[in-house]
């Protein structure tokens, strides 16, 4: 095969077959199809798309050139499962819910990211807590989610390599808003892992990585479709995007929240309803629970009983963190020199939030990268953050920063993210509907 000749085929918005899109991922690879080559074909299938069954075998085909990882011999004692997300603001999700799932029988091999623009990475939060290993080799993986039936790690050369070479392409040439080369990206390492069924939280609203409501919806479509038809039953949750999810953005700021939660000491209502509608549809589509209602009742236990939090503290220690993370995090996490709250100049109800912007402070406090070189301050964050529909007579967020220079600039991007009125906006259901496939 020549890839000029799968690149015209495309061009000319001809259906592609499975071999071609396997030799050309397989060309991606192992550096025998040149950057231009990936930048036209990129290019070509951004303008004319893919099929549900192309994208499916670019997925398959993309996934099949690294490791893909096999449990059927691991004696576990119930299905593989997973939840990906398009990332968010103060969403911790993963954190709590990979240890409830595993507490209620489900085995958990999630492969998660670093922060991309103004969404926090799972990885760098982790990356917090001393001594934890994102990035363990695949016996370390597989013992701990045998072990523990969880783990949270990174993407490792060895898994969909062909991912990593065509995404830096594609964020220089303008090509990553395709909705099927999105798609392969997210599930040719979701499959690797070796899951049984996923659920995908595709994210909605003005912090959401989609612009609009109906490409939010459209991705979690094709996502739901094409995993599906590459063998893993998959279910998409669209959740709002709108204002923050939980109350805490930043990296240690977020672990303490996902402790506090696991344990009981604090549940923020909204990242309550979105972890538990993800989990929830796990287990159902897995077969754990066989409807909602026992599904939502084995999640309380889970979290009344201890067993969450018992399964997040093992996770820690197996991947090298501490092991008394539960009892003692304050002792490890690390806290920022500076902590204050900031205040509205206005009064009002607060009407609308700017959450993209919200995440961006982060960014500019240390919390996230500029630039793929640049070392996180893993202590800075907002927590506490005002919701839509609450007065200005409480903190907007509290900041917490390296400086006081560095607070006040923070301070007045936050003042400026928030919109206050004198009659209450509509707010948006949190979880706005699931999509089967089709």
């Amino acid at each position: 095969m020549l890839p000029q000749e799968i690149i015209r085929k495309k061009r000319d918005a001809e259906p592609l077959h499975a071999d071609e899109l396997q030799f050309f991922s397989q060309g991606i690879s192992d550096g025998s199809i040149s950057e231009g080559q990936i930048a036209a074909f990129g290019m070509a299938v951004f303008f004319n798309g893919m099929t549900r069954a192309e994208a499916a075998a670019l997925t398959l085909a993309m996934r099949d050139t690294g490791d893909v990882l096999s449990w059927d011999n691991k004696e576990l004692n119930g299905p593989v499962i997973d939840k990906h997300s398009t990332g968010g603001v103060a969403d911790g999700v993963s954190l709590i819910l990979g240890p409830l799932l595993a507490a209620c029988g489900g085995y958990v091999p999630m492969i998660s990211g670093r922060g991309l623009g103004h969404t926090g990475g799972t990885l760098d939060k982790l990356d917090a807590i001393p001594g934890y290993n994102t990035i363990p080799n695949n016996a370390l993986f597989k013992e701990t989610v045998r072990n523990c039936g969880v783990a949270i790690i990174g993407q490792t050369g060895n898994l969909a390599p062909a991912d990593q070479r065509f995404y830096a392409t594609r964020d220089i040439t303008a090509t990553v808003e395709s909705i099927p080369l999105i798609t392969a990206s997210i599930l040719s390492k979701k499959l690797a892992a070796g899951l049984d069924y996923l659920v995908m939280d595709v994210k909605t609203g003005n912090g959401a990585f989609m612009p609009t409501h109906k490409d939010s919806q459209i991705l979690a479509q094709s996502i739901a479709d094409v995993a599906t038809a590459a063998g893993v039953q998959t279910t998409a949750l669209l959740t709002d995007m709108n204002q923050p999810l939980g109350s805490s953005a930043g990296n240690a700021v977020e672990v303490r929240e996902a402790i506090r939660f696991l344990t009981g000491e604090r549940q923020n209502p909204r990242l309550r309803e979105v972890t538990f509608a993800l989990c929830a549809e796990l287990l159902q589509l897995s077969k754990l629970a066989d409807d909602g209602t026992e599904a939502h009742s084995m999640l309380e236990k889970a979290l009344s009983s201890g067993a969450a939090a018992e399964v997040f503290s093992r996770m820690i220690y197996s991947l090298g963190g501490p092991h008394d993370i539960i009892s003692n995090y304050e002792r490890y996490l690390p806290n920022a020199a500076f902590s204050k709250p900031v205040f509205a100049d206005e009064s009002g109800i607060v009407s609308a939030i700017d959450t993209r912007a919200l995440g961006m402070t982060v960014v500019e406090l240390g919390g996230g990268r500029k630039r793929a070189e640049d070392h996180i301050d893993y202590s800075v964050g907002l927590t506490d953050f005002i919701a839509l529909g609450e007065k200005a007579d409480q903190p907007l967020a509290v900041i917490h920063a390296r400086s006081e220079d560095d607070w006040a600039a923070a301070a007045a991007h936050i003042q400026a993210a928030i919109t206050f009125s004198n009659e209450p906006s509509h707010i948006s259901p949190i979880v706005h509907e699931i999509i089967h496939a089709q």
